[in-house]
């Protein structure tokens, strides 16, 4: 009997210990489900150059952050109920594209001739695709065009009229380009043209000249996600040059100078002065130095932005986001218009050098 007693006593004690055991192994789950979520994130810009606090009025700060936070809860929001980066990136650059305060879209510089010659590109990471658009003047919004270029056409970059006729073709929304203008942008323009100068949207030389351009500065506007799936989007938008002539093109729509993206590093958008970002290839060359080399995003950032940009005498800035949700607002001049949000919702904007 005694030993049947200590059997059983055994098979209780066997068995509670399996339970327990259960309980250890499970509790880690748990303790974990949050790190299980997927990781996501988005970093904008709205532009880099002269911007210095004491240009600034309270009341246009205000304006810009606001507006800076609108375009970013925007594309958060597509990521974290699952959508796609490129989703988030042609939204998120709308939100500025149809703001005056961002040198894209509606509040586009003008060219010599007095016009509004648009500029975008978009690229996906996952499958090294793109599409993008250049000397556009009808289209609302450039970045939705070099969209369906991408993924409606067998070309890379379309420009001028061909690329208006396609956007007519694919459904987009085509406007007078009287839709462009705006009083300041164009005062901008007399100043510049009387001087019979070219000025860079962002070049401090003449900032405290152009009261406009010395209080809203510049403004070519950039989106750079990762979402759920683990796939990363890059877009640009612009309007160039002030007083811009024979259809001057920067680095916005040039894919691997104003923007890139490629799912094993990362991916970036451009703002600057573009001769020089394309000579230097600006996006790309993060990449390839994170492929290529194993620098980090910041440190590869920080190397194309920091010096190789300055030694060709040029100058702006990138923001760019890594496959693990790393982020980089790396820029050489004053300020750039930015922020970013993380997967928690932590949001951080900026104006000036800080």
């Amino acid at each position: 009997m005694k030993k049947v007693l200590l059997a059983l006593l055994v098979i209780v004690a066997i068995s509670c210990n399996d339970k327990t055991e259960e309980k250890q192994i499970a509790t880690p789950s748990e303790a974990t489900e949050n790190d299980t979520i997927p990781n996501f994130g988005i970093v904008i810009h709205g532009g880099a150059g002269t911007i210095l606090k004491e240009n600034m009025t309270d009341s246009l700060e205000k304006a810009y952050k606001a507006k800076l936070e609108e375009a970013i809860r925007t594309g958060h929001e597509i990521l974290a109920n699952g959508g796609t980066a490129l989703e988030a990136v042609q939204r998120t650059i709308n939100v500025m594209e149809d703001s005056p305060l961002f040198n894209a879209g509606k509040g586009a510089v003008f060219t010599n001739a007095g016009t509004n010659e648009l500029d975008a590109s978009i690229m996906d990471g996952e499958t090294l695709n793109a599409g993008a658009v250049a000397g556009v003047t009808t289209v609302k919004n450039p970045i939705n065009l070099a969209y369906e270029v991408m993924v409606n056409s067998e070309h890379v970059m379309l420009g001028g009229k061909g690329a208006e006729e396609f956007a007519k073709q694919q459904g987009m929304e085509i406007v007078d380009p009287q839709y462009f203008f705006t009083e300041n942008r164009y005062k901008s323009l007399q100043r510049i043209r009387d001087k019979e100068k070219t000025e860079l949207d962002h070049d401090g030389k003449t900032a405290f000249v152009d009261p406009f351009i010395k209080d809203s500065k510049f403004g070519t506007v950039g989106c750079a996600a990762l979402d759920k799936n683990g796939n990363l989007a890059a877009g640009t938008s612009t309007g160039g040059m002030t007083n811009k002539r024979w259809g001057r093109i920067g680095d916005a729509p040039i894919i691997g100078a104003g923007t890139y993206a490629n799912n094993a590093t990362c991916a970036v958008s451009s703002t600057g002065w573009g001769e020089f970002f394309i000579r230097g290839m600006v996006a790309h060359d993060i990449s390839a130095l994170m492929e290529y080399k194993g620098l980090s995003l910041q440190e590869a950032a920080r190397e194309v932005i920091q010096e190789k940009i300055p030694a060709l005498g040029g100058d702006g800035g990138i923001v760019a986001i890594d496959h693990e949700g790393n982020v980089a607002m790396e820029f050489n001049t004053a300020g750039m218009y930015r922020a970013k949000m993380n997967k928690d919702g932590e949001l951080e904007i900026g104006i000036y050098g800080e």
